[in-house]
């Protein structure tokens, strides 16, 4: 046996010594006398924890026949099963990935759910695996309400903490939410994800809620193994961030004692669910079997080190409690875990024929699926939208600017959907920085319209934690270049629940982005940003950039009820320089003004709008684009008889591709107008799609902005597509000489 195979040799010491009786001195003194559990619970969380350990050691045989795909093991942790014992079915939890013995523990609450057999199927990477569907290997089940989570380092904290916020809201609201207005979260995550910057606002946000007096009812559980990866965690600095901060209870647990887990653990519970105050549950324990299977650990630890760890195995400190009280002989204890290693290995070579997936149409399955999808709600009554309207309802039929037609937009929004939510920063009483959510404060109140702290992870995870306790939320970010900072929570989060769940679990919601360039006078790259590189290679969502105020509010429909009834996410991008626009070709012409269109009025997902039937040219836009691009068809028709087509796409995801380049067949030549920087913006997509679809490819050129940033004052448009320049490239690509 190599000193290098740390699972047979933690495998064979743990029977060794329990044989011997050569146990490791306690940590801790809580007794069984101290709970209320008793003999036959023990021996099952007992049992739990051994069911932890023989899928880690099954996981690293498998792994060694090539038949695994994921050996990050629970293995030091097992103390976690006592969380899925005392955390009730109801209480939605968020996990990270050292959490086998939880889930083994919440299985056998749940009664019906097989945790031996669904772990291997997911280590298998079998179609079979009831969650993921053999696309990750992940901790997750709808029956367990433990939404599916891979690897990453800290990312679930935001949206479990907004899952924690949305309990009170759904309670208050009376809405049809998942969770009973009793239950709790649990959050875990270990010592070193606490660093990062996503646990670090999470926790902060879950703080600054509570201390506002409103419900925040979450447990935060570091198990604290003293090491990232290679990385030691510095002595008591869990201790020291934690123990004495305002506004979060703080909890300690020796994570080697079952008994002690138990005590601590039901404190830290029962504080946040009759509190409704976050908990921070500090679990101290160790980490065997290093960071994964690919890890050597004698690369960067001492082999003492390695061995003391191995020593304090927490299988071995359960073993003692267990024969220390007469439970169970020690003979006993080793047949317990012999016939659960028995049984995993059985199950395992029955499970490893199962299917697997195959092709590129069956992994993307899932990626938009929702297993719950339902109608959208009427639209309210004339009499209902009057008398919510109030005043403002006559002035419907008057031609106003995009800003105005989205208020009332998402007034109407919120007046039909009663679970939608609409924040972010400063969008409730002072009705955002440029007046879109002005009023709705005051006419729907605090439960459904309100602001968020400064942190644009909290606010995007916060809307997932919502959507995944039946609210349809509409958060904003206040600057498009402001989402770069959270933008894994779109990506990583929320855009992945369904792909990983196969639909068992959505995130409906419409993220609101006011962006885009063009503002005059207004420059620097936070404010005044034209790239939307950060979500074109996002698959499954929605991402529309409405051109002018009646499209916006048809556009915005459109995602509410995609979000509503198939569980989309979808990307709502405002362009910032069109909000107060009035006129299009002269002063005062008023011509880009609309009337708020009926009630009822969409635009499919895809559905492009074309200006004109020219077929000397067409141009093909988006966003600002088009305004820029009619101002062109104008001049160009005027003054040199060019007959030009304009496209406006309206969604830039999905593309009706097949509708449009049979649109285009008829077209000369293809001149592309993309406000966005010309490296990563869609402009170069859509030559591709050109490229690959035309038969008969006509001339294409791009007219892109500059690969730069913007800067302030007047120079701000400078490396903008702009009339003239539109102009320009269409007269050459029609052969006109200058």
């Amino acid at each position: 046996m190599s000193a290098y195979n740390r699972a047979e040799i933690v495998d064979q010491n743990f029977v060794r010594w329990v044989e011997q009786a050569d146990f490791p001195p306690p940590r801790s003194a809580t007794n069984w006398t101290d709970t209320d559990l008793s003999k036959e619970e023990v021996i099952d969380l007992l049992e739990s924890q051994f069911i932890s350990r023989h899928l880690d050691l099954e996981a690293r045989r498998l792994k060694a026949a090539n038949q695994c795909y994921y050996t990050i093991s629970s293995a030091g942790h097992e103390g976690n099963a006592v969380f899925g014992k005392i955390f009730r079915l109801s209480d939605m939890a968020f996990l990270h990935y050292r959490s086998g013995a939880f889930m083994a523990a919440r299985s056998k609450q749940a009664g019906n759910a097989d945790c031996i057999r669904d772990t291997l199927l997911s280590l298998i990477a079998s179609s079979d695996d009831p969650i993921a569907g053999g696309r990750h290997k992940v901790w997750g089940s709808l029956p367990l309400l433990v939404p599916p989570q891979t690897s990453t380092i800290a990312s679930h904290l935001p949206k479990a903490v907004g899952t924690a916020l949305s309990i009170g809201k759904a309670h208050a609201m009376s809405i049809a939410s998942v969770l009973p207005a009793d239950s709790v979260v649990v959050c875990s995550f270990g010592d070193a994800s606490v660093n990062h910057s996503t646990a670090l606002g999470a926790i902060n946000t879950a703080m600054w809620t509570a201390h506002q007096g409103l419900s925040m009812p979450i447990v935060f559980v570091c198990e604290d193994n003293q090491i990232g990866i290679s990385v030691p965690t510095p002595e008591r600095w869990i201790f020291s961030q934690y123990a004495e901060r305002n506004d979060l209870a703080y909890f300690a647990t020796d994570g080697l004692n079952l008994f002690d887990l138990y005590m601590q653990g039901k404190r830290a519970v029962q504080h946040a669910r009759s509190k409704r105050k976050p908990v921070f549950l500090h679990m101290k324990t160790v980490r065997l079997l290093g960071h994964a299977g690919s890890d050597v650990e004698q690369s960067y630890l001492t082999q003492a080190r390695i061995e003391h760890a191995e020593r304090n195995d927490p299988l071995l400190h359960s073993a003692k409690l267990v024969t220390e009280h007469h439970m169970l002989t020690a003979q006993q204890v080793i047949a317990l875990y012999q016939k659960v290693g028995r049984q995993v290995r059985q199950e395992s070579v029955r499970l490893l024929h199962h299917p697997k997936l195959e092709t590129a149409a069956q992994v993307r399955a899932t990626l938009t699926a929702c297993a719950h999808r339902r109608s959208a709600p009427p639209v309210p009554l004339m009499e209902q939208r009057q008398k919510s309207f109030a005043a403002e309802y006559a002035r419907l039929g008057t031609p106003q600017n995009m800003a105005k037609l989205i208020n009332w937009g998402l007034h109407d929004v919120l007046l039909r959907y009663g679970n939608t939510l609409l924040f972010g920063e400063d969008v409730a009483q002072k009705g955002g920085v440029y007046g879109v959510t002005d009023g709705l404060y005051k006419k729907f109140g605090a439960n459904r319209v309100f602001n968020s702290l400064l942190d644009e992870q909290s606010i995007l995870g916060s809307a997932i934690g919502f959507s995944l306790n039946g609210f349809v939320p509409i958060p904003e970010i206040q600057f498009l270049a402001y989402l770069h900072n959270a933008e894994d929570q779109i990506r990583g989060e929320a855009a992945t629940q369904a792909f990983f769940s196969q639909g068992q679990f959505c995130n409906p919601m419409v993220v609101r982005i006011a962006g885009l360039a063009y503002q005059k006078g207004f420059g620097g790259h936070f404010h005044n940003d034209n790239s939307l590189a950060v979500l074109r290679d996002i698959p499954g969502i929605i991402i529309a950039v409405p051109s002018n105020g009646a499209d916006a509010v048809r556009m915005l429909r459109t995602c509410v009820r995609e979000a509503y009834e198939n569980g989309r996410v979808c990307i709502f991008i405002e362009p910032i320089a069109l909000y107060m626009t009035r006129d299009l070709y002269e002063s005062n012409d008023r011509r880009w003004l609309f009337s708020y269109p009926d009630a009822e009025d969409e635009i499919s997902l895809g559905q492009f709008k074309t200006y004109g039937d020219g077929n000397d040219l067409t141009i093909l836009t988006y966003g600002n684009g088009l305004y820029y691009s009619l101002k062109a068809q104008r001049e160009l028709a005027d003054a040199y008889s060019l007959h030009v087509k304009v496209i406006d796409l309206r969604w830039i995801a999905p593309i009706n591709s097949g509708e449009l380049i049979s649109h285009l067949a008829a077209s000369g030549d293809i001149l592309i107008v993309d406000e966005c920087r010309k490296t990563g913006s869609w402009s170069e997509g859509l030559v591709a799609l050109l490229v690959e679809r035309m038969a008969d490819l006509p001339r294409v050129k791009v007219l892109a902005a500059d690969d730069c940033f913007i800067p302030l004052g007047k120079a701000a448009t400078a490396g903008l597509p702009n009339k003239g320049q539109i102009v320009d490239q269409a007269l050459q690509l029609a052969g006109f000489q200058p």
